[in-house]
């Protein structure tokens, strides 16, 4: 066996443009389905779904042989848990709430074993090296880590062209909802300062060679942050999805 090569970080940096969908249900099963649809990448999401390790390594079995990429977004980014999300077989990481290159750097490090970065060195423990199959994991997985970090705040935009000039950060992406917040808008990113701000930030992403991030929840506005530069594009909730249709079934019944 061999490190699998981690074609989601390769289409990134050829500038392809990459369609994804959040998972929230935390059951392989709803993610096994959820793989099935043909998005390009999903985040299995552990900030704000009830993710722990044992419910994200069971939706990462859930999706091999599909053609969906996993990527994982740590409740934060902290060694511990990035060490521990990497052992199950994860490559790819979308961490929220960066606000520095010296959070991106750290992260960077996380990722990496000795002497390029600070990664526990427990192999033949991890699903990753096929519990000792792959046996020189160690030496080959540092080249197919991916990092995504989130930008989210004032704090990050001031310090958006020093996050991205990090070796070692892939993409950036924005969270609209976090950085409206965070401007005093209350999670309104309509507001055009924060349109502006957004625009402003994709455009500076793609100038850095970095791949451009961002999340949608309706086609238009998909559509708009794609045409302002968004490359790694998503375009979905699961959750949502299965509310919105069930609401709307419902009513057609109950109104009809």
């Amino acid at each position: 066996m061999r490190t699998p090569h981690n074609s989601f970080k390769t289409k990134l940096a050829s500038g392809q443009n990459l369609y994804g969908c959040w998972a929230g249900f935390c059951d392989p099963y709803a993610t096994e389905v959820l793989g099935t649809a043909g998005f390009d990448w999903l985040v299995l999401d552990g900030e704000h779904a009830p993710n722990d390790i044992r419910t994200l390594s069971a939706q990462i079995q859930a999706l091999q042989g599909s053609s969906s990429h996993p990527v994982v977004r740590v409740p934060i980014g902290e060694d511990w848990i990035i060490k521990q999300v990497l052992d199950i077989g994860v490559q790819s990481l979308l961490v929220p709430m960066v606000d520095t290159a010296e959070q991106a750097q750290a992260l960077v490090k996380a990722m990496r074993y000795p002497p390029e970065g600070v990664r526990g060195s427990g192999a033949a423990l991890a699903r990753a090296s096929g519990f000792g199959a792959i046996p020189d994991y160690i030496t080959t997985a540092n080249d197919q880590m991916c990092l995504i970090v989130q930008i989210e705040s004032r704090a990050a935009l001031e310090n958006l062209d020093a996050i991205c000039a990090i070796d070692g950060v892939d993409a950036a992406f924005i969270g609209p909802s976090d950085l409206a917040n965070d401007m005093g808008y209350r999670g309104d990113a309509t507001q055009p300062e924060v349109m502006d701000a957004m625009q402003d930030a994709l455009a500076r992403i793609k100038a850095s060679g970095k791949a451009p991030g961002i999340l949608a929840v309706d086609h238009d506005t998909a559509l708009m942050y794609r045409d302002w530069g968004g490359q790694m594009l998503a375009v979905g909730i699961d959750v949502l999805l299965f509310a919105q249709s069930a609401r709307a079934l419902a009513a057609k019944w109950r109104d009809g």
